[in-house]
This record gives C-alpha cells, sequence and structure tokens, in this order.
C-alpha cells in the first residue's frame, strides 16, 4: 500500500526478486512511478479498504507492506492485513518514533522512518559509542553498530565476544558484509555489528571505548 518512492521502489524491487506484486495508491498518477516495464496489479483505492485489498489478492498474499505518507492509514491497513487476513509477513511504516515503538511492542512490525534516518545521520556525525540497528519486539535484545578505540583493529574480531560477552553478527568491510571466524582480524575502516542484550549497552560501549585487555 502506497507507491510513492519507497512503494515503488521495494514493489519493483521485490518482482525483480522473482515475486508477483500488487499496489495500491489513492492516486492512479503514482503508478507511473513503477515504470512501463512493471508488470504487477494496479489497484486505485484506500489500502485499508477490505474491497480493495480482496481486489489486491489479500487473500494469497504472502506479505503487506504499508508504506503510504499517513501514519494512521499504515497501521490500520497493517492491523487488518495481519488481524483479519493472517498475513504471515506485515510491516508498516510509521514516522512518529513513540508510535512505532507502541506497535512494535504490539507485535506488528514497523519502520520508523524518522528514528533510522536520525540513526543513519548521528552515526556518521557522532560515532561514539553505539548507534541501534534493530531490537525485537520487547526490546531486550538489539543489533547495533559499535564504535571501537583504535587499538582493537589489527586483533581478532571475536576478541569482542570475549572482552564484552556480546555478539558479532557481521562486519561491513570496504561495502560488503562478512560474518567473521576465528581467523577474522578488524581493520581500520570495519563497521562492526554486535547483537546485545540492552541492558549490557552501556557496559559494552564503555569497554569497545578503550584499548583492549589482553591477557
Amino acid at each position: 500500500m502506497g507507491c510513492g518512492r519507497v512503494g515503488s521502489g521495494l514493489s519493483k524491487a521485490l518482482e525483480a526478486a522473482g515475486h508477483s506484486v500488487a499496489v495500491i495508491d489513492q492516486n492512479r498518477e503514482a503508478f507511473r512511478r513503477l515504470g512501463p516495464n512493471f508488470n504487477g496489479r494496479t489497484i486505485a483505492g484506500v489500502g485499508f479498504d477490505q474491497d480493495i485489498l480482496l481486489e489486491a489478492g489479500i487473500e494469497s498474499a504472502a506479505a503487506f507492506a504499508a508504506v503510504s505518507n499517513g501514519d494512521n492509514s499504515n497501521i490500520l491497513a497493517a492491523r487488518v492485513a495481519r488481524e483479519k487476513y493472517n498475513v504471515p509477513n506485515v510491516v508498516a511504516r510509521i514516522y512518529d518514533p513513540e508510535r512505532a515503538e507502541i506497535y512494535q511492542r504490539l507485535g506488528i512490525p514497523t519502520v520508523a522512518t524518522v528514528l533510522w534516518t536520525t540513526d543513519q545521520m548521528m552515526r556518521r556525525l557522532a560515532p561514539e559509542g553505539s548507534q541501534s540497528e534493530w531490537r525485537d519486539a520487547s526490546g531486550t535484545v538489539q543489533l547495533c553498530e559499535v564504535s571501537l578505540h583504535r587499538d582493537w583493529f589489527g586483533r581478532p574480531a571475536l576478541l569482542i565476544e570475549e572482552a564484552t560477552g556480546a555478539r558479532v553478527a557481521f562486519i561491513t568491510r570496504l561495502g560488503e558484509g562478512l560474518i567473521p571466524n576465528s581467523h577474522t582480524v578488524l581493520q581500520e575502516g570495519d563497521l562492526v555489528h554486535v547483537t546485545l542484550m540492552e541492558a549490557d549497552r552501556s557496559k559494552v560501549d564503555e569497554i569497545l571505548s578503550r584499548e583492549p585487555e589482553v591477557n
């Protein structure tokens, strides 16, 4: 639901990956963003209207993304898809981060646009400490990009796990992701992503902000 820049880009990407896609938008002109090569269905209407959803094939849908420009519309449509039609994979884009957190805790996966953009900008402007990239619905477990003291570089990546108890989920190196093993050595410029308990985040930040202790 929603054929703006995000919705159209998502629709084309899903189709390119081999999925069949139906796109709902109130404005027929919005479908022009899909381009002439888009082969999916386009339905003009309100994305939480049940007749419109049925026309789009909601009863057989494997996934539903609500990415219109309205928080209320997105969350309402996502709830209808999840609760009435039992769509297994549902996500809603929410601009208000406080709302997004509430719905996430209610079990409705959300992408908080403002919060995500703020995090992305902050990690470039002030790279100290960790920046949250994902958290589970309870808020207990987080995936964070962490900032390392320069003396960590040149040492084994798994030394982070020994020192902090956090798990190194992956490393972004020269724009590509890699999963570290016992032979992986940290290199300057690496972006290190760890999973940790929210309660331990400050401790992990503090340990990684200083040079590692090596026995």
